[in-house]
């Protein structure tokens, strides 16, 4: 597969009266054509900053990008004007975002929402891009697409909102797929069913997809790759099955603990203790430490380089040194794994 997008040493900060908070640290990565990322860590963790400076949606003047590349197709983003980001922002690169009613204008019907983008990006007249419409409302699962293509947003449920979003992001058909928290506020069945709907989008469009989420489990049957960020980075990255069954990261380690699996009901959950830094004043070497009960004495004055454990998996940790304590994993993370090798699934689904 080839690169669609790479992520060069991302550098984000916002200005405040309080001083700068350093929200994205250093990220890397590349997504390739066809794949799905999924990017997941704690609220505050940078995630959805990372996503937003993808798109060139900073808020403008306290977001500013520090240092970094941003390369779409060879083109490093960081350098375009915002005229230029405007022809690919919705054509080449689109966004869900997590809640659905504010993403949509209440006063406009969902069909002319939809035609806005076809218009513009696409070229088509009125009649063409309401046919357009239909189809795609009717390819994201909106039943009678022919009569609901007229009605407003809040003739739609939350579930049905979320389809209608998803459908004006695919209109132009978009290389990338930007999803952000987009099943936070949905209930665990249509939380499911809007997961499936993006796994049969990627099947059938091709498109590729940075999937933002807290939640390991959401996306631990969708995602082709997995990156977890903590205070600004990137941790540990890998495939799927380096994460879930093969973590090296203790923050990692913690995540996967957390998470409730249907052979373990009885178990008490693992919890992270203490809360993530302040980013005004990152720490000064490992940024988990504080929290890390495998924490080394190194990890308090110099920051891990990524680790390559495979050719696939690499994680931003002291304990990988070939001269670190030989430490594993706790027993109830270990349990854990084995109950989603058990059961064929992850995350407890």
């Amino acid at each position: 597969m080839s690169k669609l997008l790479e992520v060069k040493d991302l550098r984000v900060s916002f200005n405040t009266y309080n001083g700068e908070v350093q929200a994205v640290r250093g990220v890397s990565f590349d997504l390739n054509e066809g794949e799905t990322l999924a990017i997941v860590g704690e609220s505050g963790s940078g995630k959805s900053v990372t996503s937003s400076t993808l798109m060139g949606l900073l808020p403008k003047p306290a977001g500013v990008i520090k240092s970094g590349q941003i390369l779409f197709q060879g083109e490093d983003l960081v350098k375009k004007s915002e005229k230029e980001m405007q022809k690919i922002r919705g054509k080449e690169i689109s966004m869900v975002f997590q809640d659905p009613l504010s993403s949509l204008n209440p006063t406009m019907k969902i069909g002319n929402q939809i035609i806005e983008g076809l218009i513009k990006h696409q070229g088509m007249n009125r009649a063409e891009a309401k046919k357009k419409a239909i189809e795609l409302l009717d390819q994201v699962g909106i039943p009678h697409p022919e009569i609901r293509v007229n009605q407003y947003p809040h003739q739609f449920s939350g579930g049905m909102r979320q389809r209608v979003v998803i459908a004006i992001a695919l209109a132009c058909n978009p290389k990338i797929l930007i999803a952000d928290e987009p099943t936070t506020a949905l209930d665990v069945t249509i939380q499911a069913q809007i997961l499936e709907l993006m796994k049969e989008i990627q099947r059938d469009t091709k498109t590729s997809i940075i999937f933002i989420t807290h939640d390991l489990g959401v996306v631990a049957n969708v995602a082709d790759r997995v990156a977890v960020m903590y205070a600004g980075k990137i941790v540990e990255i890998g495939t799927v099955d380096d994460v879930f069954y093969n973590p090296k990261h203790p923050y990692t380690w913690g995540l996967l603990g957390s998470m409730p699996t249907l052979d373990a009901e009885d178990e008490e959950l693992y919890t992270i203790p203490g809360t993530p830094p302040d980013m005004l004043n990152p720490p000064k070497g490992d940024a988990f430490a504080p929290r890390n009960e495998f924490a080394l004495e190194i990890d308090a004055v110099m920051e891990p380089p990524m680790f390559k454990v495979s050719d696939t998996h690499y994680a931003a940790t002291w304990l990988l040194h070939k001269n670190a304590p030989k430490i594993e994993m706790p027993e109830s993370v270990r349990r854990r794994i084995e109950g989603f090798a058990k059961t064929g699934k992850k995350g407890g689904e």
